[in-house]
């Protein structure tokens, strides 16, 4: 029996409620992902997603950009007398957070850079440039291809712990024996 962890498809006023509260536009992919699954509520704290990773739900995405755009602005009146390279970006208001290290964990995660289109990795430090991932629709092509065919997975391997899934990377060594991988 699989574990049932994703939520019911956010409805249009809800994402257009956050639209608003982040003053940015959602992207339409975004949208349609929320519109298909509000979120991943997990199953013993693993999320769905590749490095047991979890689509972040409206409420949480609201807070974390909230708690984000606080830190910047903070860190903007701490830079206001320095010169342009001495300011240090904490958080781009371009950014919408959308997965994250884990269904209640929210600290880590990665974020989809509306003004490029590419996912970035954010944390509770000040973010630092990073290597740039892939697009959101590259990023879940790949899990859902590493789903289908599990044999070919090259960064993560499927696989289900008492009728959840799994993704071995990030399974507790405690916990290898109960994992079993998912057949082609």
């Amino acid at each position: 029996m699989l574990v049932r962890a994703l939520r019911a498809g956010a409805g249009p006023a809800a994402i257009a409620a956050l639209e608003e509260d982040l003053g940015i536009p959602i992207p339409v992919e975004l949208r349609t992902l929320w519109m298909l699954t509000g979120g991943d509520d997990g199953a013993d704290g693993w999320g769905c997603l590749p490095g047991n990773m979890a689509l972040m739900n409206l409420d949480a995405v609201a807070a974390r950009c909230r708690l984000k755009t606080g830190a910047q602005t903070r860190q903007a009146a701490l830079d206001a007398g320095r010169p342009e390279e001495e300011r240090i970006t904490v958080w781009e208001a371009t950014r919408i957070p959308v997965v994250a290290l884990g269904p209640a964990d929210h600290t880590m995660g990665l974020y989809l850079d509306t003004a490029t289109g590419y996912l970035g990795f954010f944390s509770g430090e000040v973010e630092a440039p990073g290597d740039v991932l892939d697009t959101l629709v590259t990023y879940l092509e790949e899990a859902a291809d590493m789903l289908e065919t599990p044999a070919l997975a090259a960064r993560d391997k499927p696989g289900l712990i008492g009728g959840a899934l799994v993704w071995l990377s990030s399974v507790d060594p405690a916990h290898e024996q109960r994992w079993q991988p998912l057949s082609d």
